[in-house]
């Protein structure tokens, strides 16, 4: 347990029975962090601002939260719990339901018999002791916590998965076994309907995880709603599998597409405010053997754009990946799978791009991001508004940056390539392996070697690797299959690394995993391998690529960060044999 024991001035049971009634300010003075004057000024801001003393000082830089609650452990004799590292268990700090916990700035850490030690940002407020006391029924041991810390950790232990499990409940009792079309459309258009109040659940557990996608998948027994959260799929709530058309119809009335259609895919997006964030949400519905899955991206509106020296970029690569981009024509395609973050770093290198002195047009399915200066364009397939269409009218605007979505069909990667070589500057992604497999993928696409040879500049392959959780990172010995990989790409330096893996807590649910970090590889074009691809000779291609490659690959960008105790053997090695490495 990380705490800190109290020391002094208290009864002889440190952290049990009420808190003493004291002054938090004559407490501070006592201690010598604040003065006579200084807490005089504070109470006077107090009464006209109704604000807590404690933010008072803190907001006047006059104390730091941790030196505060430092202060109220010693004066209190309790301990000082530092949560970023205590080991939370959800079924005990669930013990305390979530409105009172985040009213009273309370959670509960320890089952200890006889008593809960329950941390409190404010451990003098006598109101909040008593309501904690009667609310949870047993005997308070008291510790104190800084409050900024609070936030993050309610958010991972009130997850909604009961919430969500009921509400699928009462849609199942509300539907029925009448699962007609005329009772389902009833359904979705009342607004005060289990199945809008299970989504929004759904969509508020799902945003408080910080997820990137959430699946809702009919299977022959039941209904699954996972969440994918950091690259990985975690299953939010399993139910019955008859409100699973429910929740469609739903979601295709809010997107504005065609209820009635069920047996093609429909794509759409809409728009939700949730606790005062917007976000956006692409659907895509697919007619599956148990019914249509629905998959939807959530995007949050106004998220800041992030800058090329923002996406951990290696520095040698990210000076030159800056002089290609300010020359005038030529052709960037970013590679990887989906959710590899390739939007992120086109958009990355537009926001290094003066706006106000090139004029940008960017051609996408969908606009992801949306940016001041540029000329953004949404693909529309329904009215045979696709991307070679717009691509061929774009050029017609005397732009001097195009930003394509993506290069899908032979005409659009002719387009771009014609670009590219009349003075254009074109970025664009493709969905490949690795940056070597590039060019020969144009090449199959149908596009002419010359074109290939003469206008494609670089080539970046990207993806992202779950990053260690910092709080329970210990050292790792490797199973023989990692020191065989070890042995491969590091050679006989791969002895001397000391890898660490996760154990899991409750900062990272367990996972040992928290948030991901980008990896990349650049293949600049050059002479030797222009002249492979124009003459369609894949093996002197790949030899001169290899060549260029040596030593910053994506497995040895893993390896690098295995090196530094920020990632596991276990993910850099799924990258390489991703990319057959």
């Amino acid at each position: 347990m990380d705490t800190e024991p109290s020391s002094n001035n208290g009864s002889s049971d440190p952290g049990s029975g009420p808190p003493q009634k004291m002054r938090l300010g004559d407490v501070l003075v006592q201690q010598q962090l604040i003065s006579e004057a200084q807490l005089l000024q504070a109470l006077d801001l107090q009464r006209s601002s109704g604000k807590k003393l404690g933010r008072l000082l803190i907001e006047a830089g006059l104390i730091t939260e941790e030196a505060l609650a430092h202060v109220l452990a010693r004066q209190l004799r309790i301990p000082f719990v530092n949560l970023k590292s205590f080991p939370l268990k959800s079924d005990l700090v669930r013990l305390l339901s979530e409105t009172p916990a985040r009213r009273f700035r309370a959670i509960v850490l320890e089952d200890r018999g006889e008593a809960l030690l329950v941390a409190m940002a404010d451990p003098l407020d006598l109101f909040a002791y008593d309501e904690l006391s009667r609310l949870l029924k047993r005997r308070i041991n008291m510790a104190v916590v800084a409050e900024s810390q609070l936030p993050t950790a309610f958010d991972r232990h009130y997850r909604r998965s009961e919430e969500i499990s009921g509400l699928a409940k009462a849609l199942e009792k509300d539907i029925g076994d009448a699962v007609d079309f005329g009772a389902l459309q009833a359904s979705v258009g009342q607004e005060g309907a289990p199945v809008v109040r299970l989504l929004q659940s759904v969509f508020e557990d799902a945003t408080q995880a910080g997820a990137s996608d959430v699946h809702i998948e009919p299977q022959e027994g039941e209904l699954l709603i996972r969440t994918r959260i950091d690259g990985v799929l975690q299953t939010q709530t399993q139910a019955d599998k008859r409100i699973a058309a429910a929740l469609s119809q739903r979601l295709k009335l809010m997107a504005g597409l065609d209820i009635s259609e069920k047996r093609l895919p429909q794509d759409g997006r809409f728009t939700l405010r949730l606790r005062e964030r917007t976000i956006d949400v692409r659907l895509s519905t697919l007619p599956g053997q148990y019914g249509e899955s629905v998959v939807m991206r959530l995007l949050g509106q106004g998220t800041a754009i992030r800058r090329l020296h923002q996406i951990e970029m290696p520095a040698d690569m990210l000076a030159r990946f800056r002089e290609i981009l300010s020359q005038q024509s030529g052709m960037v395609l970013v590679t990887g799978p989906t959710g590899s973050g390739k939007t992120t770093t086109l958009y990355a290198a537009l926001s290094e791009i003066d706006a106000e002195q090139h004029k940008i047009i960017t051609v996408e399915d969908p606009v992801e991001y949306r940016l001041p200066g540029l000329t953004q364009v949404q693909v529309n397939e329904k009215i045979e508004l696709d991307f070679a269409r717009v691509l061929r009218a774009t050029l017609r605007q005397d732009p001097d940056v195009i930003l394509v979505g993506e290069m899908r069909d032979p005409q659009t990667v002719e387009i771009g390539l014609r670009a590219a070589i009349t003075g254009h500057m074109v970025l664009s992604t493709l969905h490949t392996r690795d940056a070597m497999s590039t060019p020969f993928r144009l090449l199959d696409m149908g596009a002419p070697p010359f074109m290939v040879a003469t206008s494609l500049q670089a080539v970046i392959a990207q993806r992202l690797l779950r990053a260690l959780c910092e709080n329970c990172a210990e050292p790792h010995t490797p199973t023989p299959q990692e020191a065989a990989w070890l042995g491969a790409i590091a050679g006989a330096d791969g002895a001397g690394i000391r890898p660490k893996r996760g154990v899991g807590c409750s900062a990272c649910n367990g996972s040992g995993y928290a948030g991901r970090r980008g990896i990349y590889e650049m293949l600049e074009m050059n002479a030797d391998m222009a002249l492979a691809v124009q003459a369609s000779d894949a093996a002197g291609f790949m030899q001169a690529a290899r060549l260029a490659l040596k030593g910053k690959t994506l497995a040895d960008r893993g390896l690098a960060l295995v090196k530094a105790g920020k990632t596991s053997l276990a993910e850099a090695m799924r990258i390489s044999i991703d990319t057959d490495v």
